[in-house]
């Protein structure tokens, strides 16, 4: 009898409860106490490479193939990694919208209420 579990590491295409799959390089891992199946996607000509875990609750399919459909697969998905919050994307919109709402001289051409 063989105790040892064998790794799971497969190129897998998953296809996911609402419709959506990811293809990449699946294993498991422990994440806070519980097994998740991390997904991770191959670089592709518009995205980096990058990870995303799963619990088994949001699978509804593991389907095996090899690494080349896996590559081909995740091209066509166009899956995106989740952008990391940037507080200086988020100061930059808000001067623009700032800078948007500033009046304009033209704003005032036909009025006599001009500030100056």
């Amino acid at each position: 009898m063989n105790t040892q579990q064998d790794k799971f590491e497969l190129w897998c295409i998953v296809e996911l409860f609402g419709h959506s799959k990811i293809a990449g390089l699946c294993t498991e891992q422990n994440i806070a106490g519980t097994n998740m199946l991390r997904v991770d996607v191959p670089e592709t000509a518009s995205n980096p490479p990058f990870s995303r875990f799963f619990n088994h609750a949001a699978i509804y399919a593991i389907n095996p193939v090899t690494e080349e459909v896996a590559r081909f697969v995740a091209e066509k998905l166009n899956n995106k990694p989740i952008d990391s919050w940037d507080i200086r994307q988020f100061t930059e919109k808000q001067l623009q919208l700032k800078v948007a709402e500033q009046p304009t001289e033209l704003d005032y051409e036909d009025d006599d209420d001009q500030p100056y």
